[in-house]
C-alpha cells in the first residue's frame, strides 16, 4: 500500500511537473509571438515615417520646382501670385523666392532636421533682410487663413514675435535677439 501511495505521489509529482513545463513553453511561445508582434508594429511605424518623410521631400522638391518656373516666367507666376497688383513684378518674384526661403526652413523643422531653437535661429537670420520682411508683410492675409493650431500658424506667430523683437532691440547684435521656443 505505501508503495502504490508513494508511486501515486510521484505520479501526481510529474503530472504536476509537466503541465508546468506545458505551461512555462506556452508562456514563452506566447511571449516570443508578442514579442514577433511588437517587432513587426516598430517596422511598420518605421515604415511609415520613412514614407512620411519621403513623402515630405517629395513635396518640398516639387515647391521649389513650381516656385522656380513662376520666378522665371512671369506668365506662369501670375497663376500663384496673390500679392497686392501694385507691387511691381520684379518685387513681386523676389517674393515668391522668399517664399521659398521661408517653405525651405519650414520643411527642414517639419522633416525634423532643424528642431525649434534651430529654427529660430535660422529665422532670426534671413529677417534681417528688409525683402523677406516686406515678404512678410505682404503675405500676412495669405496666412490669415491657416488654422489656429497648425506648425505653420505656429512658425508665424514666432517670426511676428522675432520680427517685433528685433524692430524693438537696442542692439545691433541681431543674432541674440528674441527668446527661441522652449518645447
Amino acid at each position: 500500500m505505501a508503495i502504490r501511495k508513494h508511486s501515486a505521489v510521484r505520479l501526481g509529482s510529474i503530472t504536476a511537473g509537466l503541465t508546468l513545463a506545458t505551461a512555462a513553453l506556452t508562456l514563452a511561445a506566447r511571449h516570443g509571438r508578442l514579442e514577433e508582434a511588437r517587432l513587426h508594429v516598430k517596422r511598420l511605424e518605421l515604415e511609415e515615417l520613412n514614407s512620411r518623410r519621403a513623402a515630405l521631400a517629395h513635396q518640398q522638391r516639387m515647391h521649389w520646382e513650381l516656385l522656380s518656373m513662376a520666378i522665371r516666367d512671369s506668365s506662369l507666376a501670375s497663376v500663384i501670385d496673390t500679392y497686392d497688383k501694385s507691387i511691381p513684378a520684379e518685387k513681386r518674384r523676389q517674393f515668391l523666392y522668399a517664399n521659398a526661403w521661408y517653405v525651405n526652413l519650414f520643411h527642414l523643422y517639419r522633416s525634423g532636421i532643424l528642431d525649434q531653437e534651430e529654427l529660430f535661429g535660422r529665422l532670426r537670420e534671413i529677417f534681417q533682410s528688409p525683402v523677406l520682411r516686406e515678404y512678410w508683410e505682404a503675405s500676412k492675409e495669405q496666412r490669415a487663413s491657416l488654422k489656429e493650431s497648425s506648425d505653420e500658424a505656429w512658425i508665424g506667430r514666432m517670426v511676428d514675435g522675432l520680427i517685433k523683437d528685433l524692430d524693438e532691440a537696442d542692439t545691433d547684435e541681431w543674432w541674440v535677439v528674441g527668446n527661441p521656443p522652449t518645447d
